[in-house]
């Protein structure tokens, strides 16, 4: 872009679920912070993923385009039963939404036996987010199908970063780093993504493909039109 951003951030939230922010501020501090891309993926279960999907939507169809980026209409899928992860990962892309973030087994929160598996084995899914203790098997199914695995900057979900990185390295998995930003003091400028990245030991050439190339990567392969 011609403003030299470069940020990715493809897990975030707007107070359409239990962010701080309006969809418009919340891309407004974005630009600040240098950013060419972003996600909003709000946290879904079936109570709401259609009232979601449709306020996304509308405001992406008002004022989508009155920003110096691109803005990704996603979801997180939050606490589902891991049975539940296919059809509503589904359910989401037939909505219009581009992008399927599952909430993985973080160490901080009691999150379901299989959620993990469940997400690497679902075509659906884009990225499995703060995946935890990650098991060898599940990062190479999830690099067979192409999802990418979550190094979070956020607090607590952090902790398992250097064991996500370091699985995914012996699986070939793709990993990138979000925020999964509740507030604005939670977004990060590239500087800070890439000691994130740096932070759970990838080497110089993998911190430039985790905050970097498989963003760009990602962003390529969703449908719709780029700024990137």
């Amino acid at each position: 872009m011609s403003n030299g951003a470069e940020r990715i951030d493809l897990h975030v939230h707007s107070f359409f679920s239990d962010g701080a922010l309006l969809p418009s501020e919340l891309i407004q501090r974005a630009v600040a912070r240098g950013h060419r891309a972003l996600a909003i993926t709000d946290h879904a279960d079936s109570s709401n993923l259609e009232s979601l999907a449709e306020w996304l939507l509308r405001f992406l169809a008002g004022q989508g385009g009155d920003w110096p980026l691109r803005i990704v209409p996603g979801v997180e899928l939050t606490h589902v039963a891991p049975r539940r992860i296919a059809p509503l990962a589904e359910r989401a892309k037939e909505l219009g939404l581009l992008l399927v973030v599952v909430h993985g087994e973080t160490p901080v929160e009691p999150v379901a036996a299989g959620t993990n598996a469940a997400a690497v084995a679902c075509p659906q899914v884009d990225i499995l987010a703060h995946p935890g203790f990650i098991t060898l098997r599940e990062a190479k199914l999830a690099a067979e199908n192409g999802i990418h695995l979550e190094l979070s900057a956020r607090q607590g979900h952090c902790l398992a970063n250097g064991h996500v990185a370091q699985v995914a390295r012996q699986a070939g998995a793709r990993l990138l780093v979000n925020t999964d930003a509740h507030t604005p003091a939670e977004l990060i400028d590239q500087a800070f993504a890439r000691r994130v990245a740096a932070g759970a030991g990838l080497t110089q050439a993998e911190v430039e493909m985790a905050t970097v190339t498989n963003p760009l990567a990602l962003l390529a392969r969703l449908p719709g039109r780029s700024k990137t």
